[in-house]
């Protein structure tokens, strides 16, 4: 069973950056696919971003793309978001998930264990 935790949220001001971490334990992460999605009050979760085993490979939705940044410390069984020029429509509890595979997954439906989120709000 894997357990993952998130931490960095918190209120920035457009433009701002904030730099989200998620701490794995309990499994063997570097076995597995890891990803951020982000819910925003009154919506659906949605994919944000996601990283291969080994780092080797990143994708991101087209609304963060060129903003955010996700990479991964397999020694540390971290991964992070870094999320830069922070616009209000960013605002969302930020989870990431896990799934054992060697590839980019952006299905929420297919993500085997979650996170219990984090808050970021972007004020305008």
């Amino acid at each position: 069973q894997v357990q993952l935790v998130e931490s960095g949220g918190g209120l920035v001001q457009t433009g701002g950056s904030l730099r989200l971490s998620c701490a794995a334990s309990g499994g063997t992460f570097r076995s597995y696919s890891m990803a951020w999605f982000r819910q925003a009050p009154g919506k659906e979760r949605e994919f944000a971003a996601s990283i291969t085993w080994n780092g080797g490979i990143t994708y991101y939705v087209d609304s963060v793309r060129g903003r955010f940044t996700v990479s991964r410390d397999n020694a540390k069984n971290t991964v992070y978001l870094q999320m830069n020029s922070l616009k209000p429509e960013d605002t969302a509890v930020y989870y990431c998930a896990a799934k054992p595979s060697l590839g980019i997954v952006t299905e929420k439906s297919r993500y085997d264990y979650w996170g219990q989120g984090t808050q970021v709000t972007v004020s305008s």
